[in-house]
């Protein structure tokens, strides 16, 4: 899902159809692709009431927020980015691994893959799957390899295809203007917290979190979802969903 300004992929660039923000199809696609079944993702009803963010095994590995993509915050992004030098980072010293969005409305398949890659939740990706490949050939790759890699992945595009297909609502067509937008949150093993978003123009350290906070903690959500409903223009098409321990 994403908004049509740049630097969105261009309407001649490999689409896929948007992705619901429907946790049994997300962790269905990523149980597809090799995550372990250790891990889930859930729906978070609420990111104010402790009594609602209860319902989700902790630590939080990831968190990923759908918005609208508002006049407010496309300046605001515009804004950070202005300056910013696109990012190059590659190798196993990498801070975190991050793709640039170059695959029209494939923003949500991005979030999952910067949830699973990043962190803890790398240590539950199984060996000699599809997501295995993937991190062990994007490792060494610049970003902009890296996105090539996701456009030649057949098992990318078959997993997401059949999860997109499924959804609750009727699915937009790949091709559709969609103004949603997913951004994922983790925490990395130095406390780090960071936004990974395909649309920047890298990864954003957000603060430090301490060794007790995970991604669903009061900081976290002050620097992360707090700060886009802030920017939401009165939008209330805000929505959550965290990478945690299965229930299973």
């Amino acid at each position: 899902m994403s908004s049509t300004t740049n630097p969105d992929p261009s309407p001649g660039a490999t689409a896929f159809i948007p992705l619901e923000a429907n946790p049994e199809l997300m962790t269905s696609l990523l149980r597809k692709l090799g995550l372990s079944s250790s891990l889930a993702v859930h729906d978070v009803y609420s990111i104010s009431e402790p009594e609602l963010l209860a319902f989700i095994p902790r630590p939080a590995l990831a968190l990923l927020l759908v918005f609208p993509v508002s006049a407010i915050y496309e300046s605001s992004r515009l804004s950070e980015d202005a300056g910013v030098d696109e990012y190059t980072g590659k190798g196993e010293d990498e801070p975190v691994m991050w793709w640039k969005q170059t695959i029209r409305n494939a923003c949500g398949l991005m979030g999952l893959l910067h949830a699973v890659a990043n962190g803890p939740a790398r240590g539950f990706i199984e060996q000699d799957t599809p997501l295995a490949t993937l991190l062990a050939k994007s490792i060494p790759l610049a970003p902009t390899e890296r996105s090539a890699l996701l456009e030649k992945t057949p098992a990318l595009a078959s997993a997401h295809q059949e999860a997109a297909s499924q959804g609750q609502t009727v699915a937009p067509d790949a091709q559709d203007d969609v103004d949603l937008h997913y951004v994922c949150f983790v925490k990395t093993d130095d406390g780090t917290l960071w936004e990974l978003d395909g649309r920047r123009k890298g990864p954003i350290a957000r603060g430090k979190l301490d060794d007790s906070e995970d991604v669903l903690s009061e900081k976290a959500l002050l620097w992360g979802p707090l700060k886009f409903l802030e920017r939401g223009g009165g939008d209330m098409r805000f929505s959550c969903v965290a990478l945690a321990g299965s229930l299973d």
